[in-house]
C-alpha cells in the first residue's frame, strides 16, 4: 500500500517543479518541466505525471504560480489584502481535469505605499510556506523580503498579509547587464566582492541622487580605469540592490528581515541589509513554495 496522497506543483513562467507527496507533505518523487508560458499546460501536466497515475491512480493536485495567470492553465482571480492563510487556500480555484481534482492558488493584490495597485502570483504560496516552516512569523509584525525578478517586500501582521511593495530590481539588473553598455561581459556577481560593496556604499551615500543618476557610473568607472571590467556586474548589482533596500527601509523600519529566495539572492540582500544595520535570516524559496502547497492541501482537506 502506497502512502502517496497528492501532487504539489510549483509552476512559474519558465519552469515547472512537481512533487509526489505523502499526506504529511513528505516528498516521494519529483519531476521538472517547462514553465506556464509554454502552451497546453493541461497536456504537459498529464504527460509529466503519467507514470505516477499508472502507479497510484489520479491523485489530487495543488498548483501555484503563473499556472493561475492569463498565460497559464486557468486564470484565478487575485485575492484582496489583507489576506489570512486560510483565505488564500479558500480562494483557490478548484476543478476536475480528466477525473483528477485540481486546485490552483490565487495571487494577491493590494494598494501599495504609493497608492498604486500591486499584485503577486506565486509568492503568496511561498509566504504560506514561510509561515509553515517558521511558525514564529505568525505572531506580531514582520517584513518579508522576497528577492527575484520582481522583488516583493511583504508586510505580515499576526500571519496575515496586510500589503506589499514590488521592486523591479531583478529584471532591471537582467536588462541592464545583458542589453546595455553598463556591464555587458562584466563578470559574475559576487556578493562578497569589494565591487558589490562599493555599489552598496554608493547607493546608500547618494540616496538623494536617485538610482538613475548613479547607474552610468558602472560604465564610467570601467572606461576611466578606476574599476576592472570584470567587476562591473557586481558593482551594478550593488547599486540596484542597495537602492532597493534603501527605499524599502525608508518605508518600513524592521528589526530583522526574513529573506525568502535562493542562496545567492539571500547573500546579496543580507549584505545590503547589513549595510543599513538590519539583520536577515534566510528561508529557501523552493522549500517555502513546497511547504506552501502542502499547507494549501491541508487547508482544503480539513
Amino acid at each position: 500500500m502506497t502512502n502517496a496522497a497528492f501532487i504539489a506543483g510549483d509552476w512559474g513562467t519558465s519552469r515547472l517543479r512537481l512533487y509526489l507527496c505523502a499526506a504529511d507533505g513528505a516528498v516521494l518523487d519529483r519531476r521538472e518541466g517547462e514553465g506556464a508560458s509554454v502552451p497546453d499546460c493541461a497536456g504537459r501536466f498529464a504527460a509529466a505525471v503519467a507514470d505516477w497515475d499508472r502507479a497510484y491512480g489520479k491523485l489530487p493536485a495543488v498548483l501555484g504560480g503563473m499556472v493561475g495567470s492569463t498565460i497559464g492553465w486557468k486564470e484565478v482571480p487575485y485575492l484582496e489584502c489583507p489576506a489570512r492563510p486560510g483565505a488564500v487556500a479558500g480562494a483557490s480555484l478548484r476543478f476536475q481535469a480528466e477525473e483528477r481534482p485540481i486546485a490552483i492558488a490565487p495571487g494577491l493584490k493590494c494598494a501599495n505605499a504609493a497608492g498604486a495597485p500591486d499584485v503577486m502570483r506565486g509568492e503568496e504560496v511561498q509566504i504560506l510556506g514561510a509561515l509553515r516552516l517558521n511558525p514564529e512569523l505568525a505572531s506580531g509584525r514582520h517584513l518579508l523580503c522576497m528577492p527575484g525578478t520582481h522583488v516583493k517586500w511583504v508586510r505580515l501582521e499576526d500571519g496575515a498579509v496586510t500589503g506589499f511593495q514590488t521592486a523591479l530590481s531583478g529584471e532591471l539588473f537582467e536588462l541592464l547587464s545583458r542589453h546595455s553598455v553598463l556591464a555587458r561581459d562584466g563578470g559574475a556577481v559576487d556578493p562578497a566582492s569589494e565591487a558589490f560593496a562599493l555599489g552598496l556604499t554608493t547607493a546608500r551615500e547618494n540616496e538623494k541622487s536617485g538610482l538613475l543618476h548613479l547607474l552610468f557610473s558602472t560604465r564610467s568607472r570601467v572606461v576611466t580605469g578606476t574599476m576592472p571590467k570584470t567587476d562591473a556586474a557586481s558593482y551594478l548589482s550593488g547599486l540596484i540592490v542597495g537602492a532597493d533596500v534603501g527605499a524599502a527601509l525608508a518605508l518600513y523600519a524592521p528589526g530583522q528581515v526574513p529573506l525568502v529566495c535562493s542562496p545567492l539572492l539571500a547573500a546579496l540582500y543580507a549584505r545590503a541589509l547589513g549595510f543599513y544595520g538590519v539583520g536577515a535570516s534566510t528561508i529557501d524559496g523552493d522549500a517555502a513554495a513546497l511547504a506552501g502547497l502542502v499547507q494549501i492541501h491541508a487547508e482544503l482537506n480539513r
